[in-house]
């Protein structure tokens, strides 16, 4: 029969394979694919060329959902059909045959002139006259095709030329900007060469069922398992999970299978498809709240009782239509996003991206070489940049927010001057982000050059110019310059007075970072007064259960503790944490974050029963939020485990620790510092359990692997290693301006710098600058996460600082256990040892200084 030739508009450069697949529930698979190709094809003025390949050969059916509407194939195909995917792979397999050892070992070389020698064309056909749709159908459905699919060998084609099928994918998509290919269920050689060899991108879709679960997970791993251990070049994959079949649930059901309740030893499909991302990509933390709130499939597809977008187009597509949801999945897979990546951050990168481009190609054509002028697209650049920025503030991405706030800070300088409003707020957000990135005196050069635009253009009472100042006030504080803070505070306090009264929010938001920068500076009396007037206040205008009234409580709380006022703080604590656990749930981050500011409080009561019990709720969340194999999992167990062992529970210490060892090894390695640790801690368990023999065992594996780290160590350091240290410089954001909303009293971010000072060096001065408690609070994170260099490094800051006769009873006391254990846990005898003749020594000197400065009398 003759072939109509295919005519084939630009694809727009290279195009990308995604695999539709599925464990079962084929029709729910072959419509999700049949709607994605018709949406795509309809891309561009419908130009951009796309190919459906039914590779389910048992069960072929993609051909159905696209009937020819061409009269004249139809009489062709009254004679033969037309062939497909099977005839295309039998013609490679004479082929391979034919060319015998003709290209020698070089399989690339020998995919090339197998896939040169057949007509690809032949087995395509266009199946819709108003988009640039193709289909590759399983084959010609002759009296022999069962017959011939069935002896069709995959794993054969395979070992003759492994390369053949990565050719063939990089083949079409010369051709074709999408190849969108349907895959059989199950587990078998067609769906690895579907799923693993081929795909730029795969669709997992499931139902709701552990089976379909399972079997989807099965074949991600091991795809993802043979990219990294098989192929030299490593090709990135890309999985998109896509539930379907939810209609008849009511809406506590629906939720159970996605959320899951570990109550009812029911696993929610979220928080399995969560760790295996995490697993597979390495990713410590993920959430794929955004991506699944919109992409999900109706339950009618699993049936394959709704038509596809091809033959029963959707002209208003409302929010729950077909339409929606494919669009939807598009909207990350089509442009290669991680379905990790809420919907907002994708448009606003797009957008970021998008007038980045125009501006370029804007300045190309005004030569490369003219001086930035003012042009839309660089003050829309600027926009969304800053939009970009706030949306990482918001995810923690200090990083990425500083980059975008720099930029956009940059463009509006340029373009608008310093003085305009956009200029300040762009301005306003970088020098926030960089005094929460430990980054003072960038953060301090902002605020100076803001607050002095703001004056010059607001004038010295406008709310920016009193932010610009607060912001400001709470750098030099953290840089320890307390006496210019404390006036740059008295000042905004002074204006809000006046201009608004001393119960306006912002004058009580002036009086929170007065109170900050005296908490700071060690003035707890004073700032505890402050605290509770800001907290009476807020909770007359704003609420008792408003966010900026709970961060004041834990504020507050926090104060307490310090002051060594343990049944207040608890108190206000506890009633932090019920609020949160009732309006965000119980899984929350600022649940936990509050949950283990309570802990702390059980802990300095001496209340090892409550810290327990704390610790056990603490795990459970952080298992279901963040994995089993997450750092926080696994060092909110190692403190439980102490915990335990401190309470005589000895057995069921070891099991935890024992359990935190296999993970450290399996995903650290045997000499890892945390390891190690982990290790040390399971000894001390088992010579308390009276097993010396297995406790000297494991001391031993723990010096010979402690050794091997430091001649690791020994031979990367250099000879200026000191030069370029720095104390850890974590964020501590509160209620510096007027309106801020800022993170709770007690919480920091993970991040920590990676050198700090040697044992008796002294504190660097960054580790002067940061407020005791903070860092205490800090250090307390860093033991409980399992993070014992960044604890090691924090300690040896501070154990000169903790000594010092101006801190607080409760706070050395707080600080020195807190040494101490960092020294235990780290094995450091020599430092523990010097730790406490540094301890005793200061105890003498308050005592000589208090008997007026004469030598003791020993009796």
């Amino acid at each position: 029969m003759e072939i109509n030739r295919l005519t084939l508009p630009p694809s727009g450069g290279p195009g990308e394979v995604t695999t539709f697949y599925s464990f079962e529930s084929g029709a729910a698979r072959s419509i999700a694919l049949a709607d994605s190709a018709v949406l795509l094809a309809s891309r561009q003025n419908a130009t951009l060329p796309v190919l459906m390949i039914d590779w389910d050969t048992e069960a072929p059916g993609l051909h159905h959902l696209f009937p020819s509407r061409d009269e004249r194939y139809e009489a062709a195909r009254a004679e033969a059909d037309r062939p497909g995917l099977l005839e295309y792979f039998e013609a490679c397999r004479e082929q391979l045959k034919a060319l015998g050892r003709t290209g020698g070992d070089d399989h690339e070389e020998r995919a090339r002139l197998v896939l040169e020698a057949i007509d690809w064309e032949a087995y395509v056909e266009r199946v819709d006259q108003g988009r640039t749709l193709y289909l590759m159908r399983a084959g010609s459905f002759d009296d022999s095709y069962g017959e011939r699919a069935d002896r069709m060998d995959w794993d054969g084609l395979f070992a003759a030329c492994p390369a053949l099928f990565r050719a063939f994918a990089a083949h079409l998509t010369r051709h074709f900007r999408h190849v969108l290919v349907d895959c059989r269920g199950g587990r078998s050689a067609a769906v690895s060469v579907c799923t693993t060899l081929l795909p730029d991108r795969l669709v997992g879709v499931f139902t709701p069922n552990a089976r379909s679960l399972e079997g989807l997970a099965g074949v991600v791993t091991r795809a993802i398992d043979y990219r990294c251990s098989h192929e030299e070049a490593q090709r990135p994959l890309l999985v998109y999970p896509v539930p379907c079949g939810v209609d008849g649930f009511d809406a506590e059901r629906r939720l159970l299978w996605r959320r899951g309740d570990p109550h009812k030893g029911v696993t929610g499909y979220q928080p399995r498809l969560e760790q295996l991302l995490r697993e597979c990509y390495g990713i410590a933390q993920l959430s794929l709240d955004n991506y699944l709130d919109d992409v999900q499939l109706h339950g009618a597809l699993a049936a394959g009782a709704v038509q596809h977008l091809g033959a029963l187009p959707e002209r208003d597509a409302d929010r729950l239509s077909q339409t929606r949801a494919i669009e939807a999945l598009l909207g990350w897979a089509a442009a290669s996003r991680f379905p990790w990546q809420s919907r907002l951050e994708i448009e606003l990168a797009d957008a970021v991206d998008g007038a980045r481009a125009r501006l370029a190609q804007a300045q190309q054509q005004a030569h490369g070489n003219a001086p930035l002028s003012f042009d839309p697209n660089a003050v829309l650049l600027a926009r969304e940049l800053l939009r970009l920025g706030e949306l990482y503030l918001q995810g923690a991405r200090l990083h990425d927010a500083c980059d975008c706030f720099a930029e956009s800070t940059t463009l509006r300088q340029r373009l608008l001057g310093d003085d305009h409003p956009d200029t300040r707020a762009s301005r306003a957000a970088l020098a926030a982000v960089l005094r929460d990135s430990g980054r003072l005196p960038e953060a301090r050069q902002q605020y100076d050059a803001l607050l002095e635009h703001c004056i010059c253009a607001a004038g010295p009472d406008h709310p920016e110019t009193l932010a610009a100042r607060s912001g400001l006030a709470a750098t030099l504080a953290r840089q320890g310059e307390f006496g210019a803070a404390l006036s740059l505070h008295d000042l905004v306090l002074d204006t809000c007075e006046r201009l608004y009264g001393p119960d306006h929010i912002a004058t009580l938001d002036a009086v929170a970072g007065q109170a900050r920068t005296l908490a700071l500076q060690g003035e707890y009396s004073r700032a505890r007064m402050l605290y509770e007037r800001v907290l009476e206040g807020r909770q007359r205008v704003l609420g008792t259960e408003h966010e900026d009234t709970l961060r004041c409580t834990q504020q507050l709380a926090a104060l307490l503790r310090d002051m060594g006022d343990l049944g207040n703080a608890r108190k206000l604590q506890e009633s932090v944490v019920r609020v949160r656990e009732r309006l965000a749930g119980m899984d929350a981050a600022l649940t936990l974050q509050a949950r283990e500011a309570l802990a702390e409080i059980f802990a300095a009561q001496g209340d090892l029963g409550a810290v327990r019990d704390m610790q056990r709720s603490l795990a459970m969340a952080r298992e279901r939020r963040l994995g089993s194999e997450h750092p926080d999992t696994l060092g909110v167990l190692l403190r439980l485990a102490t915990t335990l062992g401190q309470q005589g529970e000895f057995e069921e210490a070891r099991r935890l620790q024992q359990h935190v060892v296999t993970l450290h090894e399996r995903l650290r390695g045997m000499d890892d510092q945390e390891t190690l640790r982990s290790k040390r801690m399971l000894a001390q368990t088992l010579s308390s359990q009276g097993n010396s023999a297995a406790a000297r065992r494991l001391e031993q594996s723990v010096e010979e692997g402690g050794h091997r780290l430091s001649q690791l160590r020994a031979m990367s350091a250099g000879l200026h290693d000191d030069a370029g240290l720095a104390a850890p410089g974590d964020a501590s954001p509160g209620d510096a301006s007027p309106g801020a909303a800022g993170m709770p009293f007690t919480s920091f971010p993970g991040a920590m710098g990676q050198a700090g000072a040697r044992p008796g060096s002294g504190p660097s001065r960054a580790a002067q600058q940061e407020p005791i408690e903070h860092k205490l609070s800090q250090l307390h994170k860093l033991l409980e996460g399992g993070r014992a260099r960044e604890a090691r490094q924090l300690a040896d800051s501070l154990r000169e600082i903790i000594l010092r006769p101006a801190v607080s009873q409760p706070l050395r006391r707080r600080g020195v256990a807190l040494i101490k254990q960092v020294y235990l846990d780290d094995g450091d005898k020599d430092a523990l040892l010097a730790f406490a003749e540094d301890e005793v020594a200061s105890l003498e000197g308050a005592l000589i200084e208090a008997a007026g400065g004469r030598p003791l009398a020993l009796r």
